[in-house]
């Protein structure tokens, strides 16, 4: 059964006070360069960018890493990759702190976790 983690970008990049704010393009793109070189257990790994932050990466598939550009609600376009996944028969972790989030994509069978066990795989 393939794996796919779906990233909330904004979430892991605001849990580290290192000056995202100032270049939030940048931040996505270091958090891009992290996740696309990381050996991780996952099949794919979605990596969900809204506002500002989409000017750091592309999107489209760079290699197991997708980036995906939200159009609106970042949150909507996670509920919506993890929905897929799952509907393909995928197993669905979604990183992410927000608990509503959360909630909505363990509806969906998802297992939820924090931006801290992310960024702990990524040093």
């Amino acid at each position: 059964m393939p794996t796919v983690l779906v990233v909330d970008a904004a979430n892991v990049v605001g849990s580290r006070p290192d000056g995202w704010w100032k270049d939030r393009a940048g931040a996505a793109r270091r958090l891009h360069e992290g996740l696309a070189v990381a050996d991780t257990p996952y099949d794919e790994v979605v990596l969900v960018l809204e506002g500002a932050a989409k000017g750091g990466v592309r999107p489209g598939r760079d290699g197991h890493l997708r980036t995906v550009h939200a159009p609106r609600s970042g949150d909507d376009t996670i509920v919506a990759e993890a929905r897929a996944a799952a509907e393909r028969g995928d197993r669905v972790t979604v990183v992410t702190a927000d608990r509503m989030l959360q909630a909505r994509v363990q509806g969906l069978g998802a297992i939820a976790l924090g931006p801290s066990w992310l960024l702990d795989q990524l040093d």
